[in-house]
């Protein structure tokens, strides 16, 4: 697939003209990566490649663990989004475990030939500063609910959020367009799959989800009215 064409999709570059997409795609070296099955550790705590790296397809998360083994989950990334850190940046992923989520395939550029570049392009380090603050805040958000929240506020919230990503219309409601297991969600949200299927059970009874083999779907509107009249903030 032509370079100029994914480079075009990825969001940091839409606005930018077609004389300088080339000159990016031309950088090197610009690394494509094979495509990554799903489940692949793509970076763990310590084991940090330098230079920033895009998501062209597929689905990253990123999250933590504590001592007891539990997973927490600071953020899902799609294509156009990207994650790495240069000396001018640091979009916060550094010390933190990333894996895929699905078949992804990343490409990435060395930091001192895309430093160089951004040097002379103030909007695309506008751009930057947007991208990273949006990724501060939603991380910030995501981490405040589920240290506030019980387990369902946890629960609804996380599936809100991906429904917002990753929704894709079906009816009056948003079906989140990825694969998700009981326990793939208990460690999004350091819980147990046991508590998640009874929670998912109940919300499913309400009729504010509803779940499928590897699937869930959101009813946005109720699910939004509970977030905000149970757990607001």
């Amino acid at each position: 697939m032509d370079k100029l064409w994914y480079l075009s999709r990825i969001s940091i570059f839409e606005a930018l003209p077609q004389e300088d997409l080339e000159e990016i795609d031309q950088m090197a070296p610009m690394t494509h990566f094979n495509a990554l099955p799903g489940n692949s550790m793509v970076q763990t705590p310590g084991d940090e490649r330098d230079g920033l790296f895009f998501v062209k397809k597929g689905k990253l998360r990123l999250y933590k663990m504590n001592p007891d083994g539990k997973q927490f989950t600071l953020g899902i990334l799609g294509p156009g989004n990207m994650f790495g850190e240069i000396n001018s940046f640091s979009l916060g992923t550094k010390g933190i475990y990333i894996e895929t989520l699905e078949e992804t395939l990343i490409c990435s550029v060395l930091k001192e030939h895309f430093e160089n570049f951004l040097s002379t392009r103030p909007l695309l380090a506008m751009r930057f500063l947007k991208e990273l603050s949006d990724r501060l805040k939603d991380r910030d958000e995501l981490l405040e609910r589920l240290a506030l929240s019980d387990l369902r506020g946890k629960v609804l919230y996380l599936l809100y959020k991906l429904s917002e990503q990753f929704g894709v219309e079906d009816g009056e409601f948003l079906k989140i367009d990825m694969p998700l297991t009981h326990q793939e969600l208990a460690n999004m949200i350091g819980a147990t799959r046991e508590a998640v299927s009874v929670t998912l059970h109940e919300l499913a009874g309400e009729g504010l989800i509803v779940t499928g083999r590897k699937s869930i779907k959101v009813q946005p509107g109720r699910v939004k009215e509970s977030l905000e009249s149970n757990y607001p903030g």
